[in-house]
């Protein structure tokens, strides 16, 4: 299983976190992901706080089962993030701060990436948008490089409510 495998954040590690390096010339200053089974966030976390202890790591999940934070699990529409558990793969440490989307504002935005920028992504694609989206709003992110995880894609969306 994915939650536990430890092959899965090792390759983020391995090969997500460097192509963010390589592809902002090391200048990324946040990254922004949905947590499903903590893998990614974990891998590139390590990796990019290795190279820049400075770049923030910024964690999503969804409003309404915020588990990550301390809180209680719920049932909501962001589908691939939000289990009601902490994954194994989920490493705290690598991960500065954890923020709350909600179900309206993931599904929007994943409507906007498409009919605005032609990009067909899932709900939790657009929870990392919208997440990222925010914080390019604040005035100390000013001018920085964020850069979001969109993993999902919307064509298993295309009959749901994402797309009615």
């Amino acid at each position: 299983m994915q939650f536990n495998n430890p092959s899965n954040p090792e390759i983020h590690e391995k090969t997500t976190a460097e192509e963010i390096w390589n592809d902002t010339d090391g200048k990324v200053d946040i990254v922004i992901a949905g947590v499903g089974t903590g893998g990614t966030i974990s891998g590139i976390g390590k990796r990019l706080k290795e190279k820049n202890p400075n770049i923030k790591i910024i964690a999503v999940e969804p409003f309404r089962s915020q588990v990550l934070a301390g809180k209680a699990a719920g049932s909501h529409a962001i589908q691939g993030i939000g289990a009601n558990f902490i994954p194994r793969n989920f490493k705290r440490e690598f991960v500065d701060i954890i923020y709350p989307v909600g179900d309206i504002d993931a599904v929007e935005t994943a409507r906007k990436l498409a009919s605005h920028e032609g990009i067909l992504c899932g709900i939790s694609s657009g929870a990392a948008m919208f997440a990222s989206l925010e914080f390019s709003k604040m005035r100390d992110n000013e001018n920085k490089l964020i850069v979001p995880i969109l993993p999902d894609t919307g064509e298993r969306y295309l009959s749901s409510v994402l797309f009615s």
